[in-house]
């Protein structure tokens, strides 16, 4: 039998995931309907406006956890890489379900919004009713399906460092061209600042079973100016090689490596133009 649970604030809904650690978390639900879990108990989070709130402040934009991407397509303070993106993910009927706080949880290296917070230093709100802690979200996934989220902890907020993010590179590479799952995904930022690089990320899903993003190569690009970085264009696409091992599955690792490296190189001329 299935039980549920529909709390009225979100102090509420801490203290039952401490009473029932078990209970599923559920607000869009959009991944939770194609599974068969018959004794699943459900915590019901939709109607928690303490959880579908936009905001900023001086260092962050606060995103709830429960707003829907066709809210966070509507909203002026999310930034177009993430609109990017967001606009690709299933359908408008399914956007208007989903939420990037069950895209996240899920811990899939296939989430589509998972992949760009990695590439804009997301740093996530976990909040249980003992307290609360914050994770970059490259910390929060342990592999496949696994995350450092605690039972009795609910993904409260996804906080994104306000930094200039209009220089950016977004390719989704699918069987078709909606409701498409990944099979090679590229987010890319460059910002540059008096000529020289002082912001590089570079992140890949689809490819393992984390989201890849190797820090210590876009440490190799920052300070640069955009001349020395095409300079090094080619010593970096083999560095990179180095550590894009892509997995096999319905798509050949060859395949996906090859995709990765063409998405880079083409994100460095694209991004690397002009200043922003």
């Amino acid at each position: 039998m299935v039980k549920s649970y529909q709390p009225e604030s979100l102090q509420e809904a801490l203290h039952l995931k401490k009473e029932i650690p078990q209970l599923v978390p559920y607000a869009g639900g959009t991944d939770l309907m194609i599974k068969d879990e018959e004794e699943t108990a459900f915590l019901f989070l939709n109607k928690l406006q303490e959880l579908r709130q936009m905001k900023e402040d001086r260092r962050y934009l606060h995103i709830g956890a429960a707003c829907t991407f066709t809210e966070m397509l509507a909203s002026p303070l999310v930034p177009q890489l993430l609109k990017a993106a967001l606009s690709q993910i299933a359908a408008p009927a399914i956007r208007n379900q989903a939420t990037s706080g069950g895209n996240i949880c899920n811990g899939s290296p296939k989430a589509d919004s998972a992949l760009i917070y990695y590439a804009l230093d997301a740093v996530l709100k976990l909040v249980s009713a003992d307290g609360e802690r914050l994770v970059p979200i490259n910390e929060f996934y342990l592999g496949r399906n696994k995350t450092c989220l605690r039972p009795e902890e609910l993904l409260v907020e996804i906080l994104v460092p306000r930094k200039n993010w209009s220089n950016f590179y977004y390719k989704k590479i699918g069987a078709r061209k909606a409701l498409a799952i990944s099979r090679v995904a590229f987010a890319g930022v460059m910002e540059v600042r008096e000529g020289r690089v002082i912001n590089f990320a570079a992140a890949f899903g689809a490819v393992d079973n984390l989201i890849l993003r190797p820090y210590n190569l876009e440490k190799k690009v920052l300070g640069k100016t955009l001349a020395e970085v095409k300079s090094i264009k080619p010593e970096l696409l083999k560095q990179y090689a180095e550590v894009i091992n892509p997995i096999s599955g319905r798509i050949s690792a060859q395949y996906r490596k090859k995709v990765c490296l063409n998405l880079l190189s083409d994100f460095v001329d694209v991004c690397g133009r002009e200043e922003i």
